[in-house]
Formats: structure tokens, C-alpha cells, sequence
């Protein structure tokens, strides 16, 4: 799965540049590999300053970027921030550390109806950091009776002017959803039933990309996107004529979440620092800066009530509960593969 950029300035990113250089001396090295623009750099200053460390960023763009490097040898991280599925398989082949929940008081404040569809539920492995549904997005002047739901990729009128992502978790996920089945089905013939309601898509959209469809629904080139929310709401913040909602099947919602790996070089700093991130008042700025929900129920109540009523982020408790997290596919990944080449081939 591929992420995104948060940042919306050259500035803010600069500053997210300079962390990895902010301490000097001999002070001890925090290593997290983790995605771009995804720690508030006041947050990363402070940490240093009370820890006497100094925090080295390095960064991925997708999952598999990063499990194919660790895979590959790189070793030396000390906290990793994968997404939930992909924890699962590092969990499944040995690969992290069990957590001291003795060095983290702060999973106390972790969102207990997050933890019930957690991949990771007793946090064995792996503490949440940052989730948000997969959503869709439109124009209000160019969509005419817009509806959330996956109907609307079936509309000739748009034709063109849509895109979905380009990821198969997310595209057959939401064709599952569609039909009914969870996104993380393994069953052959609900898999060739969703296959072949994406090719029913595929005439009416532009593009399956992952990153133009932001500035294109910003610049009207689209019309109808599906996209991740951080992304969708950052747009919209800057163009009042984008609406984002979540579909009213259902979809997807990634959580990335921190975990330690077995060759990590100081494991009682990491401990530390996933603390520190899990501590309300961090949460809640880390949220207000990337634009993400921390499933961190004491942080709620110190957001803004602007970030807190959207409901991209904080959806209703029916919406909620139609919302799944992608999980591992196991063995079920080759079949998943060759069902998007067929759709790609088509």
C-alpha cells in the first residue's frame, strides 16, 4: 500500500527535514523508520530535549517498500511505524519485539472501541498511532445527485473525469464492500464477483493512480475520486467545492501503528517514545499537524472543535462499524494478485 505527503508547506517540511540533525554530541540515536511528514517537529524537539537523544528520521513510501529493506537486511531501527496489516506479518516471522506494557502507562489512553477491530487487539506487538478511512471525493458544482457510495463509479455522466486508487487493496477492497463481503475476503468466487465489478468500472475512470488524483480534483481536472482522508481533507481545506464522506457501504481504514523491532539498538528509548507519542496532550497536537485521528480517547477532548466534528475522521458510531482494517492476507495473497492483473488486463 502506498501513503502520502501531509505537509502543505515548504517550510513545515524543512522543519520535518531538519529533525534527524537537531541534536548534537554524542547523545544516543533514536532510529524510526516510519513515512514521510508523519511527526509534528516540535513534538520530535521535545522528545529529544527531555530524553537527551537525538531522533533519526528515515522514511518509506509504501509497506512493501519497507518490509522488502528490512527483508533486504537494513537493521539498526528502533521503532518502525507500519500499517496494521503489514505489522501482522512482521509479528507472524519473528521479526519485533514483544512490548513492556510495564514502560507504557499511556496505553491507558488508547481508544477501546478502536481496540475491538484492531489486528493487534492486546497490543502485543504494536501500539496505534494514526488511522483514517479510505473515502471518496467529489466536486459539488460538477457531480449532480451525488450519493456515498460506490454506485457513483458506475455513472457514464462522469466518465473521465474519475480515478481510483492504484491498489488492489483498496480497489477490490471496495468492490467487496460493494457486494456485501468484507474487504479482506479470501473466497475465490467473491473475489471473481469483485473483479468483475471493478471491470464495470474501469470504462468510466480516467486513471487508477495514487497520487495525482489530490491536485486533479483541486484543479477540476476530476470530478469523482476515491483517496485517502488526510489527503482528501487537506484539499478540501483549500476548495470549498470538494466533498469528502465516507461510503455508505463501507471501506477500508488503515492504522499505521509503532512497534519495536527484534534487532533494535535501544529498546528502552523506544519504549519511551512511543510513550511519549501515546501521552494526550502529544496525541492531540500530532493530530492537529498531520491532519490524521490518534485512536487516543483522553486526546479527543483537547482537539479543536473543528478537527474533532469532522466526520471523515470521527464518523458516527453506524459509520464506524461499517469501517474494516486491512489485514493480512496470508496465503490468499497470490490469488489476490492475480485477480488485479486481471483486472489490469482487462
Amino acid at each position: 500500500m502506498k501513503r502520502r505527503h501531509f505537509l502543505a508547506s515548504t517550510s513545515a517540511a524543512l522543519a520535518s527535514a531538519a529533525l534527524s540533525t537537531s541534536c548534537k554530541g554524542s547523545q544516543t540515536t533514536l532510529r524510526v523508520y516510519t513515512w514521510a511528514d508523519y511527526l509534528d517537529p516540535e513534538l520530535a524537539k521535545s522528545f529529544e530535549a527531555k530524553n537527551g537523544c537525538k531522533l533519526q528520521i528515515d522514511t518509506f513510501d509504501s509497506n512493501e517498500a519497507m518490509y522488502a529493506k528490512l527483508s533486504a537486511g537494513a537493521s539498526g531501527y528502533d521503532v518502525l511505524m507500519p500499517s496494521s496489516y503489514m505489522v501482522k506479518t512482521l509479528a507472524r516471522e519473528n521479526k519485533l519485539l514483544q512490548l513492556d506494557h510495564a514502560k507504557l502507562p499511556n496505553l491507558s489512553h488508547v481508544d477501546p472501541a478502536y481496540l475491538k477491530q484492531a489486528l493487534d487487539p492486546q497490543m502485543t506487538h504494536s501500539v496505534p498511532y494514526m488511522m483514517a478511512p479510505t473515502c471518496l471525493a467529489w466536486l459539488a458544482s460538477k457531480v449532480s445527485d451525488p450519493v456515498a457510495s460506490y454506485t457513483m463509479f458506475d455513472r457514464a455522466d462522469l466518465k473521465g473525469r474519475i480515478t481510483l486508487l492504484d491498489d488492489m487493496r483498496e480497489v477490490l477492497g471496495a468492490a467487496l464492500r460493494s457486494l456485501g463481503f468484507s474487504i479482506n475476503s479470501k473466497d475465490p468466487a467473491q473475489l471473481a464477483q469483485a473483479r468483475d465489478v471493478v471491470r464495470r468500472w474501469k470504462p468510466n475512470i480516467a486513471k487508477f493512480d495514487n497520487e495525482q488524483y489530490k491536485s486533479g480534483i483541486a484543479s477540476g481536472e476530476f470530478h469523482l475520486v476515491q483517496g485517502y482522508a488526510g489527503d482528501l481533507l487537506q484539499v478540501a481545506d483549500e476548495n470549498e467545492d470538494i466533498v469528502v464522506k465516507i461510503p455508505r457501504e463501507g471501506t477500508a481504514f488503515s492504522c499505521d501503528d509503532l512497534c519495536i523491532p527484534k534487532d533494535a539498538l535501544s529498546v528502552d528509548l523506544a519504549h519511551r517514545f512511543i510513550n511519549f507519542v501515546t501521552d494526550p496532550a502529544n496525541a492531540a497536537k500530532n493530530m492537529e499537524f498531520i491532519a490524521y485521528r490518534a485512536p487516543n480517547a483522553s486526546a479527543y477532548k483537547l482537539l479543536t472543535e473543528d478537527f474533532r466534528g469532522n466526520e471523515a475522521l470521527f464518523p458516527p458510531d453506524e459509520v464506524f462499524a461499517k469501517l474494516e482494517p486491512i489485514d493480512d492476507l496470508g496465503d490468499a495473497l497470490a490469488l489476490w494478485s492475480k485477480t488485479w492483473d486481471e483486472v489490469k488486463a482487462s
